[in-house]
């Protein structure tokens, strides 16, 4: 299996976020993706490969370009303004506010590019979100190739992020990007399958009309848990795109048995879909001892998930999400990868 990571996305390095109303030090740091890095290549069948570049068109077919655009000069914007430190903002467009102008001020930008006031924006954020966006491009573009399996170690993570917004932690949506790439390179159809703590609402708005990319996802359900506004079961797409989403929202305190079996739920959507490609947005934040989530699973449990998530039998991307033990993080998504590996 081939593993693309790019050094550049540890430039990112926010110190503090905002949590529970209050200036926190930030989980989302260098130092989780370093562990994966390390851990990851302690398997004999990990081979760290280096990175084309694809350049932005590949993101730009996801993300608007405008989107694009604030990303690439907030780092120049915060200091014109004579701020320093991490940006957040305050502000966001309620239910009968006009959203079809972006303001001028630099605290409109940010409240009309973001939905969430806990993902801090710095002048380092652009350039680690695009080469994350890049690793999940090599990881795509290896199994085109003929692999039957990669690994884009994509950090910042990218589920949240929307066609142009941000939040959690997620500035482009690398799973996205990489199921688009995969259609414009041919593929008929693509299935992402979010196993991550949270909800990935920003994957399943982008193809919520689309029957080319079925989105799938397991996660804490959205009554008690972030992003709250996204992710019940009863959301099963649009117009085209109807009968193509499935979510399967699990309660707080959730262990290993109640989670395979939506594992396997999804799998029997995905088999049924017969996707071409199969994307994985891993977040291994469903452990017991993530500082920001509720489910229960173990060490011990990880390898098993890993053989099931292999019994899809199609070319398979793993794409990193969440997952914020650090001490843990490397050894957890180690251990799925190696179950998956022997599956």
């Amino acid at each position: 299996m081939q593993l693309f990571f790019s050094p550049t996305q540890l430039d990112h390095d926010p110190k503090k976020e905002i949590s529970d109303g209050k200036l926190v030090d930030a989980v989302e740091v260098p130092k989780r993706a370093e562990m994966i890095f390390d851990a990851l290549m302690k398997l004999p069948q990990i081979e760290h490969k280096p990175q084309q570049d694809f350049g932005l068109a590949p993101i730009a077919q996801v993300h608007d370009r405008a989107y694009i655009d604030f990303l690439a000069a907030f780092g120049a914007l915060w200091a014109e303004a004579g701020r320093s430190g991490e940006g957040f903002p305050f502000v966001w467009p309620g239910r009968d506010f006009r959203t079809d102008r972006v303001p001028n001020h630099l605290d409109g930008k940010l409240g009309h590019y973001s939905f969430d006031a806990g993902t801090p924006l710095t002048d380092k954020t652009f350039g680690a979100a695009y080469a994350s966006a890049q690793s999940a491009l090599n990881g795509a573009s290896a199994l085109l190739q003929g692999d039957q399996a990669s690994f884009a170690l994509c950090r910042p993570p990218g589920h949240h992020a929307g066609k142009d917004y941000y939040g959690g932690y997620c500035f482009f949506n690398n799973a996205a990007i990489a199921a688009q790439y995969f259609r414009d390179q041919g593929a008929q159809r693509v299935s992402i399958f979010d196993v991550d703590y949270h909800h990935g609402n920003g994957t399943q708005s982008i193809f919520y009309d689309r029957a080319d990319v079925q989105f799938l996802s397991v996660h804490a359900d959205p009554m008690d848990e972030y992003p709250y506004f996204l992710g019940h079961a009863d959301e099963k797409g649009v117009g085209q795109g109807h009968g193509h989403n499935f979510n399967y929202p699990l309660p707080l305190g959730t262990t290993a048995d109640a989670l395979m079996a939506a594992i396997e739920a999804g799998l029997a959507e995905i088999n049924s879909f017969a996707p071409d490609y199969l994307v994985i947005s891993l977040g291994v934040d469903f452990f017991e001892g993530d500082p920001i989530s509720q489910f229960k699973l173990t060490y011990a449990d990880m390898p098993a998930i890993g053989t099931l998530l292999k019994t899809a039998n199609v070319p398979t991307l793993f794409v990193m999400e969440g997952g914020y033990a650090v001490d843990d993080l490397g050894r957890n998504v180690a251990a799925l990868i190696d179950g998956f590996l022997a599956g």
